[in-house]
């Protein structure tokens, strides 16, 4: 197995932000069928709710080549490094590593966002592999130094949920489409398939009835070639924490949250549009594309304005496509986006 050898050392605290108090999480999950991102209550789509933002971003978000490997993820939040980016492109401030690491979806272990850290604590990752296959020339298994390889950058991301809250997150990892090359599609690939481990003895959820495990997951090809598309191994410099999807997940930041499957274990290349499995269990609520779009509303509640998991109550306009249109729009110039939902 070829391994990415390293040239360099970054020190640790170029990456972290201070420990900041998460405040306005105090809300119990929702016991309904509700996706990655479970809802709580119906936001209102009055203009009051929040200011009116830009309909696309100003430019492309930043990318930072890291020039060392992650940190091991712990607990604790040394104060932060002066030097390292603390808001994206458009302005909007970064949420704390503490906020993104105890405010969780992963129903693999539990439905409750404050209780995911707790019960992933002895997750196992590693030993870890990857295996990439279906329609390629060169299908390859890969373990999680092994996916070093193909470099690391650091990227500052909007993720937002199918429920209406929303963060800013420093994500480490590659584009996607730099694996897909690597293993050469087939001329007849058109969809990529991912899928989670299934692994009930440690992830309690899976235990549990409503879904089919294992998660699975899927894009359209050129979705998963857009260089915006991140295999993610870490945040805020670190090695990524169980409970956001160690030790590899995807992030497709255009795209609702559920989306941007965690802990994988096996990506497909296919000819057809695979099963996924929010998009299986409830059909009418979940689409394949899960564009974030503020003019087609959850049949329970609008997706028109959104909330910061930091921010409190307040609210601001949802943005087409996350507000990522300039990078992604002309890939759905043909599609009715109210049908393709």
């Amino acid at each position: 197995m070829e391994r990415f050898s390293w040239r360099d050392i970054t020190p640790e605290e170029v990456y972290l932000s201070r420990r900041r108090v998460l405040g306005g999480l105090g809300l119990a999950a929702s016991g309904a069928l509700v996706a990655g991102c479970g809802p709580r209550s119906r936001p209102s789509s009055g203009a009051a709710d929040g200011a009116p933002g830009p309909t696309a971003i100003a430019g492309p978000p930043p990318v930072r080549t890291l020039a060392g490997p992650l940190s091991p993820a712990v607990e604790a939040t040394p104060e932060p490094d002066p030097n390292r980016p603390t808001s994206d492109e458009r302005g909007d401030g970064v949420t704390s590593y503490d906020a993104i690491t105890h405010y969780n979806n992963f129903y693999e272990f539990t439905t409750q966002k404050e209780a995911v850290a707790r019960l992933a604590a002895g997750f196992t990752t590693s030993p870890w592999e990857v295996q990439v296959g279906g329609l390629v020339h060169k299908p390859m298994t890969f373990d999680v130094d092994g996916l070093h390889r193909f470099g690391l950058e650091e990227r500052i991301y909007r993720l937002r949920c199918v429920e209406g809250w929303s963060i800013v997150v420093p994500w480490d990892g590659f584009p996607l489409r730099k694996l897909l090359s690597a293993v050469e599609p087939k001329s007849d690939a058109k969809f990529v398939r991912f899928e989670s481990v299934l692994r009930p003895a440690e992830m309690q959820g899976q235990g549990g009835v409503g879904f089919t495990w294992p998660y699975t997951e899927g894009l359209r090809l050129d979705e998963a070639m857009n260089d915006l598309a991140l295999l993610v191994t870490g945040v805020y410099g670190r090695t990524l924490p169980p409970q956001n999807g160690a030790p590899v997940r995807l992030v497709v930041p255009w795209k609702y949250g559920f989306k941007s499957i965690k802990s994988i274990v096996r990506i497909d290349l296919v000819a057809e549009k695979p099963t996924t499995l929010w998009n299986t269990a409830a059909p009418d609520e979940y689409g394949f594309f899960a564009n974030v779009n503020p003019a087609v509303d959850h049949p329970r509640w609008s997706q028109q304005t959104e909330r910061r998991i930091e921010g409190g109550l307040a609210r601001r306009r949802t943005l087409a496509f996350n507000g990522y249109d300039g990078q992604v729009a002309s890939m759905y110039a043909e599609m009715d986006l109210k049908v393709y939902y």
